[in-house]
């Protein structure tokens, strides 16, 4: 896939957006900004005042491509907008506790935005648009701490690659997002959303169900409107299974798109940062941006990968529309953009009846819009999950190692777990770090018979995938992303045995997650994957499934549902 496909589809995305609209919101919709009256330069970031509902723009459904027509006409500043979202955290985090901290530099961000806006030079899509980070990525300007108190102290000397990116592109850095400590690589038994930096984010539909993880904080502050896009991380899951269980658009791209230098890892064979909005189009522009940049395995991005895509004029309000698309199959894509797909639906029936159900009403709505919709279960899967979890173990202590080298704090691993066992702060939620432990005492990625694994996860993994599309001719397979939301429960822990994400997961394929239904008010996602750096193509699709599904809803922060019982 190359920088053409990708820039076709996302100019294809934004016409489309503008022109017909994205899924909007059946009742509860959330707080509206408009134009603040003189707006002036700003020389510093005091605390927002006011209101965050302010007439004019619905931050719940509204999506880039508005908000930049109208920043381009002057009728709405990113001054205005930020402040509308630093309100909103003000008021609705203390409710879900997903944001570890706002940057004291966000309005001056803002404010030079608005600069550009004025004079006509503005640096693309992004440029004014509010953006959360999770916080295992590195800031030279806030903590970075993945969650642990180990990394509380001094910021990181310098930025991730990928925030580079987002500044050299004029977005706002919001703040850091709390996540799942060390991205649930720490306890055999963790709690999804907790971290000793952020205690426990809680998920916006239903305050005491688990977020899931470990892009807690990024997933539940998408929710509740407290920012327009956010940066989370995966190996296994963990950006759609938090995208999936708080409502949520969430994609992981394919290996090597994104620079993972300056992420805290756990595995440089699959890891990646990706991005998560409220809908696809806003997913599609922060990965044009995001992509490109250093291999964290070592060279430039690889080929075909999406960097240095072109920033599309029509979104500034100059010239105009005309320069997103000018045929009319890419802008009737919400119409027609299902019709003669083949979606293979990987049922996953473990997940329960009513989740199956969700399936089954999403594959109607789907052959309803045109789409051919045919059963599949990839193979291998039981031989993926013998493997993955060693193989991650032998990489985690090699990665961590060399990342810890960077920092103050503990130096390796050894000296992490040493940290762990004296400061009881550590221990509040979960005492257990038995993975560190297996991690410490793994076999180096030297050693014949880890090689041997890797290479036989990566085979396997692809084969699962290529072998199911290639047998059924199929643009992408689809599966439920998650199950509905368990309470978060310390004692007990997670109860998030969630197969889907693992093959294009372990094979460095992308996935996409859309809102597909819900379950007692707690949403469920449809996962899409395909094939190797097939980014472009599954952003378009997933575009059209999240127009024909229209499944998302404003979260009600209901305290609990149900009996309350675990799910």
């Amino acid at each position: 896939m190359g920088k053409r496909s990708i820039a076709a589809t996302t100019a294809a995305l934004v016409a489309g957006s503008l022109l017909t609209g994205v899924p909007q919101a059946g009742a509860q919709t959330g707080g509206q900004i408009g134009t603040q009256a003189a707006e002036r330069s700003i020389a510093s970031s005091p605390p927002p005042t006011g209101s965050s509902h302010v007439p004019g723009v619905d931050l719940d459904t509204v999506t880039i491509p508005e908000l930049q027509e109208r920043m381009g006409d002057g009728s709405l500043t990113s001054s205005a907008l930020t402040r509308a979202y630093l309100r909103r955290i003000d008021k609705i985090d203390p409710r879900i506790h997903s944001v570890l901290r706002t940057s004291p530099t966000a309005l001056r961000q803002a404010a030079a935005s608005d600069v550009r806006h004025r004079r006509g030079k503005t640096l693309g899509s992004l440029d004014g648009i509010p953006v959360l980070l999770k916080d295992n990525v590195n800031t030279r300007d806030m903590p970075t701490t993945a969650g642990s108190l180990a990394l509380a102290g001094s910021p990181p000397d310098t930025d991730a690659a990928l925030v580079t990116r987002l500044r050299k592109a004029g977005a706002v850095i919001l703040g850091k997002t709390n996540l799942s400590e060390w991205a649930n690589f720490r306890s055999a038994k963790p709690t999804s959303g907790w971290s000793a930096v952020g205690g426990q984010t809680n998920n916006p539909y239903v305050l005491d169900r688990n977020p899931c993880g470990s892009s807690s904080g990024s997933a539940a502050a998408l929710a509740a409107s407290l920012s327009q896009v956010a940066i989370g991380t995966e190996t296994d899951g963990s950006i759609v299974c938090p995208a999936g269980m708080n409502g949520v658009v969430g994609h992981k791209p394919s290996l090597g798109l994104v620079s993972q230098s300056g992420v805290v890892p756990i595995s440089a064979e699959q890891d990646t940062a990706g991005p998560m909005a409220r809908n696809v189009i806003d997913t599609a522009l922060t990965l044009s941006v995001l992509s490109g940049g250093e291999d964290p395995r070592g060279g430039r991005a690889r080929s075909g990968a999406l960097q240095g895509l072109p920033s599309f004029p029509g979104l500034h309000g100059r010239p105009g529309l005309s320069g997103l698309a000018t045929n009319d199959a890419s802008v009737d894509q919400g119409a027609t953009g299902l019709r003669g797909k083949r979606i293979g639906l990987w049922r996953l029936p473990s997940l329960g009846s009513d989740v199956d159900a969700v399936m089954t009403r999403t594959a109607k709505k789907l052959r309803k819009a045109g789409a051919v919709v045919v059963e599949v279960t990839p193979p291998y899967q039981a031989r993926l999950a013998e493997l993955e979890f060693p193989a991650l173990l032998s990489e985690f202590h090699r990665d961590i190692d060399a990342y810890l080298g960077t920092r103050n704090g503990p130096r390796n691993l050894a000296e992490l777990i040493e940290f762990n066992r004296t400061h009881p702060e550590e221990q509040t939620c979960f005492a257990g770090q038995e993975l560190f432990e297996q991690a410490l005492a793994a076999p180096p990625t030297t050693d014949p018979e880890y090689r041997a694994m890797r290479a036989e996860l990566q085979d396997l993994s692809r084969r699962s995938i290529d072998e199911t599309m290639s047998a059924h001719r199929l643009d992408a397979i689809a599966a439920p992303t998650n199950p509905p939301a368990w309470t978060t429960d310390c004692a007990r822990g997670d109860n998030d045995v969630i197969p889907s994400s693992t093959p294009a997961a372990v094979a460095g394929y992308p996935s996409l997650s859309v809102p597909a239904g819900s379950v007692d008010e707690l949403p469920i996602g449809l996962l899409l994957m395909a094939g190797d750096h097939q980014d472009a193509q599954l952003l378009s699709l997933g575009a059209a499934v999240e127009h024909r599904l229209q499944a998302w809803r404003a979260p009600r922060y209901l305290p609990t549902v149900g009996s309350g019982a675990p799910r």
